[in-house]
């Protein structure tokens, strides 16, 4: 089953929810395969993250962060500070779980038809677009920012997928599944950014070695191997080849879950579908959540009237509200009126109005690139504040559009146009 079909029984599920008997089995698996959970733990993680920076557990968190670990094997060692080994280590396991979602999808899923996959990857594509070109105006006096465009390009789909299960009853299932498919260009969109425009300077004989470890994982799956440590141990030198030659690690979990098999002949089961049932908990429920408390910390002690209104902050926090919600309305109400795209009778032009707002939560993938576009901490306060604000803003938004839309349209359309049932 595909993520977006997974969505799908999900929705159902949530319309009309089955009796589970609380801590059994079957209430657990619940509870470890629903988006929405996903979502409040990373809530909390934030949460968490930003008290403990405004209490005393400040400074023994920021200690924390900040001890080296040293791991190796013979005279090749690594120690790095604890917040390092989160971002280049266990945010690789992310990647790996958006590659396979990715390949899953274009094998079998939704983006195996082309028919399908237009809409939102144009969608998807004025969502990333937009976001920039506003970040890239606010901080047009600002070069030193300017490196930091992409930071409000991505979207969080588990905090959207979490705000649209929340106001589930108010949303379609249909743009509920549209919502997804932008998420999953978005998140290929964020994978291709990140190796063209933060690399570190390249270095050709690395890369060289990368390409002879990314040919054997081709003759791994070309000889149907599905045993997982072959392919982790090539990553393993893929990262280590990434790390030295200037591509940024987590593009290693990409180039692993493109290369592990879908289907082998004679086998009922999916190996990557297996692969994912595993890694999904442990991605949702602690790496997302681990990076969540390591990032998003903001101190409000540094958090003055000049902060909000850095151009850095406003860019990211514009980017994320306004640039999302234009680029991906305007961009499907373009294709609607021009009979490209069409959409089932039950979904408004309010429902894909309220699908672009919540597109601009931002949180996971927007600290991240941020962390890679503008690297230390001199601007991190600033990146923070804009996104956790943009992505606030408009999860809130989103809930209103949602929850409250339809009546205002109804009273809008009867009271002051004086037509009933109009289209909106």
């Amino acid at each position: 089953m595909t993520e977006i079909e997974e969505v799908a029984v999900e929705i159902v599920e949530t319309a009309a929810p089955k009796r589970v008997r609380w801590f059994s089995k079957a209430w657990f698996e619940k509870i470890l395969n629903n988006e929405a959970t996903s979502g409040l733990v990373m809530i909390f993680a934030m949460v968490a993250a930003i008290v403990c920076a405004n209490t005393a557990a400040r400074e023994p968190v920021h200690r924390f962060l900040q001890t080296t670990m040293t791991v190796g094997v013979g005279e090749t060692l690594f120690s790095k500070s604890i917040e390092w080994w989160v971002n280049d280590i266990l945010m690789v396991f992310f990647f790996l779980q958006v590659g396979l979602e990715l390949k899953r999808e274009m094998t079998e899923g939704f983006l195996s038809d082309i028919r399908q996959v237009f809409v939102p990857c144009v969608a998807a594509l004025g969502g990333i677009c937009c976001p920039a070109i506003i970040y890239a105006v606010v901080n047009n006096g600002s070069p030193e920012y300017m490196h930091g465009w992409a930071i409000p390009t991505a979207t969080d789909i588990a905090f959207a997928v979490c705000v649209l299960m929340l106001v589930g009853k108010h949303v379609p299932q249909a743009a509920k599944i549209f919502l997804l498919a932008i998420a999953i260009f978005d998140d290929l969109g964020a994978i291709i950014i990140i190796a063209l425009f933060y690399n570190q300077g390249v270095y050709l004989s690395l890369l060289g070695y990368a390409c002879i470890a990314t040919f054997v994982l081709y003759l791994l799956n070309r000889m149907h191997v599905k045993a997982f440590l072959p392919y982790l141990m090539m990553g393993v030198v893929l990262w280590y080849c990434f790390l030295n030659g200037g591509i940024h690690t987590t593009i290693a979990g990409v180039v692993v879950a493109m290369a592990y098999p879908m289907r082998i002949e004679g086998e009922r089961e999916s190996p990557l579908n297996g692969l994912m049932k595993i890694l999904k908990p442990w991605v949702d429920f602690f790496i997302l959540p681990v990076f969540a408390f390591a990032s998003a910390g903001l101190y409000f002690g540094g958090v003055t009237a000049q902060t909000f209104t850095h151009t850095l902050t406003l860019g990211i926090i514009f980017g994320l509200f306004w640039g999302k919600q234009i680029g991906i309305f305007f961009t499907t109400w373009a294709l609607i009126k021009m009979k490209i795209a069409s959409f089932p009778k039950a979904v408004t032009m309010l429902d894909l109005y309220g699908v672009a707002v919540v597109a601009g939560i931002g949180f996971t993938m927007a600290l991240f690139v941020g962390k890679l576009a503008l690297p230390g901490e001199a601007s991190q306060q600033e990146i923070r504040l804009g996104v956790i604000c943009g992505s606030v803003i408009s999860a809130l938004w989103g809930a209103v559009v949602f929850h409250y839309g339809r009546r205002w349209k109804n009273w809008f359309m009867t009271r002051v146009l004086k037509r009933e049932n109009a289209p909106l």
